[in-house]
C-alpha cells in the first residue's frame, strides 16, 4: 500500500494568527522521500518513517492529549467540513484537520466556479483550523489519486460512465484517512457527508441525511462496514441552512462559501478536456437508430452517455431522441425513444453489504437508487455468484453501467454495487439491446 505523505502545512495555532504555518523539517523530509518512493523498498521505508515523524511532530504541537476521543477531520475548505470541525471541537474532541491534495492543478478562476481542491480551498481549510486552534496538515495523495483519474478514463474508454466520488470514497479517502488516524492515535475520522451512522448490536447502520436535498448516503454504498464503523458524520441530522448558521455563528470564513458542484479533478466539468489531456484517442463512428439506420457520423463515442438527449446532433423529430447504447469497439452510438431508453432489469456486481449479510436465500425486496440525486425505486434482488440481478417494479430510465446501485430498506442504506449491462425495453435486433454508459440526460 502506497503511503500518503504530509506536505509543508503542518501547524498548530496556539499563540499564532490565522493562517500562520510552521513547517517541520520532518515534513520536508517526507515530501522529498515520497518523490522517489516506489523506486526501491528503502525509499518507501524512508518516506513512511519521515511521515510518521511528521505526524508525531504535529501531535507534539497539538492539543491531542486524549487518544480516547481524538478524531481526524477531513477538511476540504468548504462550509460543511468547517462546521464539522467546529461542532466536534465544541463537544470536546481533540482534533487534527487533514486536507487531501489530489495533485490536480486548479486555477483560482476555476475555483470560483464552484470547483474544489484548489489552493484557495487549502487556504480556507488552514485558516478555519487556525481559528479553531486545531492542528492542521495537508496530505499529498497525488500518486494515489492518479489511480482514480486512470479509472475515470478507462471507464469512458469502455463505454461506461464512471462514478469517481464513490470509487474515491472506497479506495482512497476513507482508507487513507483511517490509515493516518491510526498513525495519529485517533479513534476515527469525521467528514461532512450528509448521512447518519449508528452502530447497533455490533453492526453499522447508515441512514439517509435528514436534509433530503443534500442526502449523500448514496456515495457511501461501496465503503466497507469496518471503515464506516470508525466514521462520524455530524451533519446527518442537520439541514444545510442550519449548517451555514452554525458556521456563521462560529465566525468561520467558509460560512457563505458556495458548494462545490464539480468532480474535483475535472475543472469546469469539462471531462472531454480531461480525456484529451490524458491522451485518449477518440473512437469515431456511426450514429444509428434502434433499427440500425444510419443517422450521421460522430467524432468520438467517448463524448456520449446513456440517457443523453441533448448535444448528439440529431434533431427535427417530434419526440426527442436519447442515447440508448454505446459500442466502444465499433464506435457506434445508438439513439432511440425515451421508452427505448428504459429497462426493468439491471445487473450489479462487486457487491458490498452494510449492516446486513447477503440474503441467505439469495432474494431481497428493497429499493434501488441508480445514481446520485435520484429517487430509489422498488425492486427485487436475486443474488447469485456475487451478482445481484435486479428486477424493478416499474421501468427505469437510463440504467447506467459504470454508475453505482445503492440498496435501501426505507431510509437505511444496506449496501450496493456497480451497474453492468442490462436489457433495454423496446430495443430491436437492428441495434444492440444493451444499456451502457451514462447518466440520464445530463450531457
Amino acid at each position: 500500500m502506497m503511503g500518503a505523505h504530509m506536505v509543508d502545512e503542518t501547524q498548530h495555532t496556539a499563540g499564532a494568527g490565522p493562517g500562520t504555518d510552521t513547517a517541520s523539517s520532518a515534513t520536508a523530509s517526507s515530501a522529498a522521500a515520497s518523490s522517489t518512493a516506489g523506486s526501491s523498498t528503502a525509499a518507501v521505508r524512508t518516506a513512511n518513517a519521515a511521515r510518521r515523524t511528521a505526524v508525531a511532530a504535529a501531535l507534539g504541537r497539538g492539543d491531542c492529549d486524549d487518544p480516547a476521543n481524538r478524531m481526524v477531520v477531513a477538511m476540504s475548505g468548504g462550509v460543511d467540513s468547517s462546521a464539522v470541525a467546529f461542532m466536534l471541537k465544541e463537544r470536546g474532541h481533540p482534533l487534527v484537520g487533514l486536507f487531501m491534495r489530489n495533485g490536480v492543478k486548479v486555477s483560482e478562476a476555476e475555483a470560483a466556479k464552484k470547483s474544489c481542491c484548489s489552493l484557495g480551498d487549502a487556504r480556507d481549510a488552514r485558516m478555519v483550523a487556525a481559528r479553531l486552534d486545531v492542528p492542521f496538515q495537508a496530505v499529498d495523495l497525488a500518486r494515489e489519486f492518479k489511480h482514480i483519474i486512470r479509472y475515470f478514463v478507462d471507464e469512458y474508454r469502455a463505454g461506461r460512465t464512471p462514478n469517481p466520488c464513490a470509487v474515491c470514497n472506497r479506495d482512497l479517502k476513507f482508507d487513507r484517512l483511517l490509515e493516518l488516524a491510526d498513525e495519529l492515535g485517533a479513534v476515527g475520522v469525521a467528514t461532512g457527508h450528509y448521512a447518519r451512522i449508528d452502530v447497533e448490536d455490533g453492526r453499522v447502520h447508515v441512514r439517509r441525511g435528514v436534509d433530503q436535498r443534500k442526502d449523500q448516503s448514496y456515495q457511501l454504498f461501496a465503503v466497507s462496514e469496518p471503515h464506516l464503523a470508525r466514521t462520524r458524520l455530524p451533519l446527518g441530522a442537520l439541514t444545510k441552512p442550519r449548517v451555514r448558521e452554525i458556521a456563521e455563528s462560529a465566525g468561520l470564513r467558509t460560512a457563505k462559501k458556495p458548494d462545490s458542484q464539480e468532480i474535483c479533478f475535472v475543472p469546469g466539468n469539462d471531462y472531454r478536456a480531461l480525456l484529451e489531456e490524458q491522451g485518449v484517442e477518440l473512437t469515431p463512428g456511426r450514429m444509428v437508430d434502434t433499427s440500425g439506420a444510419v443517422l450521421r457520423q460522430h467524432e468520438g463515442v467517448e463524448h456520449y452517455t446513456i440517457g443523453q438527449r441533448r448535444g448528439h446532433g440529431v434533431g427535427g423529430r417530434v419526440e426527442p431522441l436519447y442515447v440508448v447504447d454505446l459500442e466502444p469497439s465499433t464506435g457506434t452510438v445508438v439513439l432511440g425513444s425515451r421508452e427505448e431508453c428504459t429497462t426493468l432489469e439491471a445487473h450489479v456486481d462487486q457487491l458490498n453489504w452494510i449492516g446486513v449479510d447477503a440474503p441467505e436465500d439469495g432474494r431481497l425486496e428493497c429499493e434501488v437508487q441508480i445514481r446520485y440525486h435520484h429517487d430509489a425505486a422498488p425492486a427485487e434482488l436475486r443474488v447469485e455468484n456475487g451478482i445481484a440481478h435486479v428486477r424493478f417494479a416499474e421501468p427505469q430510465l437510463a440504467v447506467t453501467p459504470g454508475q453505482g446501485a445503492a440498496f435501501y430498506l426505507g431510509e437505511r442504506l444496506i449496501g450496493g454495487g456497480w451497474l453492468r449491462r442490462a436489457p433495454v425495453v423496446g430495443a430491436t435486433d437492428g441495434a444492440s439491446a444493451g444499456a451502457n454508459g451514462g447518466g440520464a440526460g445530463s450531457r
